[in-house]
């Protein structure tokens, strides 16, 4: 046992909150408690290792302290309560990390690694000048906690590359509130990104959610506002039909007076959890909802919702002996639902028999013909994903590739639309590529009608998601003319423009193209004309492009410089952030660049952003007003 004072008396009498037993008891057991997270967060996932196996090491000195029962002086005690405060930050954040919403951690990642990076402050403080002798540590246990010492240092001062493609692509879904395309090919790779596809893990994510809004009780308004709308576009695109997520889920009126309870698990619809009034079995014999289960394949689905399985086909049929149980039990019951009839499939098998038909009116000889069967192949691939497989499937991808290159550009242009329809299944994304569709979109970007040139960029941005298509459209010179739609185009084709040259530099072949291509004069004339309303698109594109050092030299000059802190003085507060960023990654390589910053008035706009500004932009002014001193 350890020497501890004779009382609880004793221990207040020397400033000790609790015994030295129970605080190293304490120590034991928080550490215990961390290390029961496993999984985390894929944001925040190499962070938590690191901090767990940091934890890890640092049990040995715990545990030497126990074993020996040394009496404690004030000065090990008061670094072990240090040390015990920065084990408890520790694992709050580990739990946050673990379950807290996916959503939130990924829009605040800068704040969270924040939160780390303080943690390690704690443990820091805790371990520096630890009186090792006074405790009866042994050498060993020592060189290993020195160790973990000097790596927390280190990690104190490293800036980790932020994920620019997942940034943008949360500032295009969050600013553009129009459902386009390619802002659902975007979600999609949100949803993906975060791990947030399924049904159990977006009800785990609205969890998540409901118990962040609790612990903030009205704080921070703007940011989860972000976050519900967020979680409900993923819903969306899920197809599933629960909107809901402020205060618990809701129930239908004519379950009011019914405890859930007593409803048989078959009668509710595995995504709606309502009872069915019209269930239909899929190909993976499960039955859901109707209305519920269509939304899920309309949304470019094809798995079963519950079991994950692939559907061999996308037909309902109506499960006629469940919906007569359901009906018995609810007349039993006394429950009032109206039954819904069974939905008319005429009409979707009437289109099923004109798809073979327009993909063979695409290669007729007559332009007529032709340019109907273009217009209603776009308006049908745009439908649904059963709509898209028939058009594959009957040969429609050959057919519409080879239209590409027809002089008539109403046919160009219904046809590099109906493409950029078919890209929202993923499969076809590398089909499109692999058919030799690249290069002839990239020739109706140059030459196409206006609207065929703004699809033919939003279907290279599309395209773009896959990482060797990144490279083919460069290869293939989609960089110099996506270039010049964002210096001529209407705003929407600007708009499209650049949410494309964003994915594409993703590639770092790409950023050199878009330097030749003259993307910088481009940009600060987009800079200059407030009225466009795309300050954040081409900040966040300079961003990427300062962040390699071939390039770098291009975009620091002083004129940008200066625009730079016109923009942090006048700007919106996104504004504000997207200047502070790419600031701060110029001014970090290039010192004189931050002096001549200086000059035109910064530290001013920095000590009041660094107070009023949204918490991304306080970080980055308070790390270029440490920059500026060094600078000065």
């Amino acid at each position: 046992m350890l020497a501890t004072p004779a009382s609880a008396t004793d221990a207040e009498a020397s400033g000790r909150q609790i015994s030295d037993e129970a605080l190293v008891e304490e120590l034991i057991a928080t550490v215990s408690s961390a290390r029961s997270f496993q999984e985390f967060r894929r944001s925040q996932r190499k962070e938590c290792f690191n901090l767990l196996r940091w934890l890890q090491l640092l049990l040995p000195l715990i545990q030497e302290i126990r074993e020996a029962a040394p009496p404690l002086t004030d000065d090990a005690y008061r670094r072990l309560a240090l040390l015990g405060r920065a084990f408890q930050a520790a694992r709050r954040l580990l739990r946050c990390c673990h379950d807290g919403s996916k959503i939130f951690l990924a829009l605040e990642s800068e704040a969270v690694l924040g939160r780390f990076r303080a943690v390690y402050e704690k443990m820091n403080l805790a371990l520096d000048g630890m009186p090792y002798s006074d405790i009866g540590i042994s050498d060993e246990v020592k060189e290993q906690v020195e160790l973990v010492n000097t790596q927390l240092k280190r990690s104190k001062k490293r800036t980790d590359t932020q994920d620019m493609e997942l940034s943008m692509d949360f500032m295009v879904i969050l600013q553009n509130k129009q459902d386009g395309n390619a802002d659902r090919a975007i979600l999609e790779r949100l949803a993906k990104k975060l791990e947030l596809q399924s049904l159990a893990d977006l009800r785990a994510e609205t969890m998540a959610i409901k118990r962040l809004i609790n612990e903030r009780n009205g704080q921070q308004a703007e940011s989860t506002k972000q976050i519900i709308e967020l979680v409900n576009k993923f819903k969306g695109i899920a197809g599933i039909d629960e909107k809901n997520i402020l205060g618990e889920v809701s129930i239908p009126k004519y379950l009011e007076k019914c405890p859930s309870l007593m409803i048989p698990n078959d009668f509710l619809c595995p995504i709606s959890l309502e009872i069915m009034t019209d269930p239909v079995i899929i190909a993976s014999g499960r039955t859901y909802e109707r209305r519920t289960i269509q939304k899920w394949l309309d949304a470019g689905q094809r798995t079963c919702p519950k079991t994950q399985q692939p559907l061999t086909h996308l037909s309902l049929a109506p499960n006629f002996a469940l919906k007569n149980l359901i009906i018995q039990w609810c007349e039993k019951n006394k429950v009032e639902i109206q039954m819904a009839e069974p939905e008319p499939e005429v009409e979707q098998e009437e289109l099923k028999a004109d798809i073979p038909s327009l993909v063979k009116d695409l290669s007729s000889i007559h332009l007529d013909v032709q340019r109907k069967a273009a217009k209603k192949i776009r308006t049908l691939s745009k439908e649904n994903p059963e709509n898209r497989a028939l058009i594959i499937d009957n040969g429609g991808l050959p057919a519409l590739i080879g239209l590409l290159s027809y002089p008539d550009k109403k046919i160009q242009e219904n046809t590099v639309t109906s493409l950029l329809n078919l890209s929202i299944d993923e499969t076809n994304k590398v089909l499109i590529a692999k058919g030799g569709a690249i290069p002839l979109i990239i020739e109706v970007l140059r030459n196409g009608s206006v609207e065929g040139q703004e699809n033919s960029a939003a279907t290279l941005f599309s395209l773009s998601m896959v990482d060797e298509n990144k490279a083919a459209i460069g290869t293939m010179g989609g960089i110099a003319p996506l270039v010049d739609l964002l210096k001529h185009g209407t705003i929407r084709g600007k708009k499209d423009a650049a949410t494309a040259i964003f994915n594409l530099i993703l590639n770092h072949s790409n950023k050199f193209r878009a330097i030749e291509a003259g993307i910088v004069t481009v940009l600060l004339k987009i800079l200059d004309d407030s009225k466009l309303g795309m300050v954040d698109e081409a900040l966040s594109i300079f961003l990427l492009l300062a962040s390699h050092p071939s390039c770098r030299g291009e975009v620091g000059t002083m004129p940008f410089v200066e625009m730079l802190v016109r923009i942090i003085k006048e700007g919106t507060p996104k504004n504000k952030e997207c200047a502070l960023s790419v600031l701060l990654e110029v001014g970090l390589n290039n010192n004189s660049l931050m002096v001549h910053a200086l000059g035109f008035g910064l530290h001013e706009h920095l000590v009041n952003i660094s107070k009023t500004g949204t918490s991304r932009a306080q970080r980055k002014a308070n790390s270029l007003i440490q920059l500026s001193r060094k600078c000065s």
